[in-house]
């Protein structure tokens, strides 16, 4: 069984532009050949693609409610 042209995405060249300024050229399939996506969020300083160390603040939320009904179920020390 031969495959369709159109089960293949159309992958072209555009400019990702990072938020602090650089550019670079990528080859993607969002858009169309030439666009320009700015980031929002960027991989070399979000914690998330750093690695970066990220506090849980619960404050009365789901980790306290179920602590405080709980307790420590289960925990060795």
């Amino acid at each position: 069984m031969a495959r369709k042209e159109t089960d293949h995405p159309d992958y072209h060249f555009i400019k990702v532009v990072m938020t602090n300024g650089t550019e670079y050229t990528t080859r993607s399939t969002y858009g169309k050949e030439g666009d320009t996506l700015n980031l929002d969020i960027d991989p070399n300083t979000h914690p998330a693609w750093t690695g970066g160390t990220q506090q849980l603040l619960d404050r009365g939320g789901r980790v306290s409610r179920f602590t405080s009904r709980f307790g420590n179920l289960g925990a060795k020390k």
